[in-house]
């Protein structure tokens, strides 16, 4: 049976955002108590009472102050160059074995284009093609008779370097989209490489995406 501390402890951890605003000092401990204090009962098969779940808490709360501003902290600080692209739209297919030769394809018909952007995400069932809009007639001309799961225009990409340790820094992504979370920026797709992270929003939305990732970089806060 879980102990009170490890049952808390472990359902902070299933809600990222409440952490993160108990990180941040921006919860009533009290009220969040009493909230989590039915679900903890479960978890530990007897009664609680709220001085318990709050004490619980009292210890955790620096414990994750302490893994957040660890690693976290000095690889958001030491985040590269942003780089922005726009005018691109994106299309979603059904993994098929015409599909590669059709990617091969296209991308010999953009070998000598330097302005224009291309890039493939693969999944197990799907994968999405990301391009300049100036792309898409030919997109849809080579991928006609592909299984078109969605497709997607007026976007925007912003890609990050990032350092090489993040890799082993739990955590770094969860700050960066949290702070676009917290201003209602809908990411459409993510693409990641080892050392770096590339999400799509809507033109509308890269103005303000750029600056909080902007803001993130120059002002770390936990």
């Amino acid at each position: 049976m879980l102990s009170i501390p490890v049952a808390v402890e472990t359902v902070i951890k299933r809600k990222p955002f409440l952490e993160g605003a108990l990180v941040e000092g921006l919860i009533n401990l009290s009220a969040l108590a009493r909230q989590l204090k039915p679900e903890v009962e479960k978890m530990v098969g007897k009664e609680v009472n709220d001085s318990a779940v709050i004490m619980a808490l009292n210890r955790l709360v620096p414990r994750l102050e302490l893994i957040s501003t660890m690693k976290v902290k000095r690889v958001v600080e030491n985040m590269g160059d942003i780089i922005v692209r726009s005018d691109l739209s994106d299309y979603t297919f059904v993994n098929s074995p015409s599909l590669y030769p059709r990617q091969a394809e296209l991308l010999n018909h953009i070998r000598e284009q330097t302005n224009v952007f291309c890039t493939f995400s693969q999944g197990i069932y799907e994968t999405t093609l990301i391009v300049s809009e100036q792309l898409n007639d030919l997109v849809k001309e080579i991928f006609a008779e592909e299984t078109k799961i969605a497709e997607n225009h007026d976007l925007s990409l912003i890609t990050i370097k990032l350092p090489t340790d993040n890799t082993i820094c739990p955590g770094v992504y969860y700050y960066l989209f949290k702070e676009l979370a917290w201003d209602s920026i809908n990411v459409v797709e993510v693409i990641s490489t080892t050392n770096e992270f590339t999400i799509v929003v809507g033109d509308d939305d890269i103005h303000r995406a750029f600056s909080i990732l902007m803001e993130a970089k120059k002002t770390v806060s936990f």
